[in-house]
């Protein structure tokens, strides 16, 4: 598991850092101050878009790793129930 945070978090950082040098790159392109300015608002909605999908994808996991997480626990107690049935005869 902190594998995976660790992976979000170097994801983050590079998707932060990509944005960081597109925005760089548009300041000092050669086009027309409308023209980047359309061309960074249009970068900025598909970066929200991706970002949110992003999101959306990680609270899915984590709902989907905490009911498996609370299966196990239940299957596990449930063992215990049995074994100590068992030794109690």
């Amino acid at each position: 598991m902190a594998e995976d945070r660790c992976e979000t978090s170097g994801l983050t950082w590079f998707l932060a850092g990509a944005v960081c040098g597109a925005v760089i790159a548009l300041l000092w392109a050669p086009n027309s101050g409308q023209q980047t300015r359309k061309l960074i608002a249009k970068k900025t909605d598909e970066t929200r878009e991706a970002l949110s999908d992003s999101g959306k994808e990680i609270v899915d996991k984590g709902k989907e790793l905490y009911d498996r997480g609370r299966q196990i626990a239940e299957e596990a107690a449930d063992l215990f129930d049995k074994g100590r049935k068992l030794v109690r005869g």
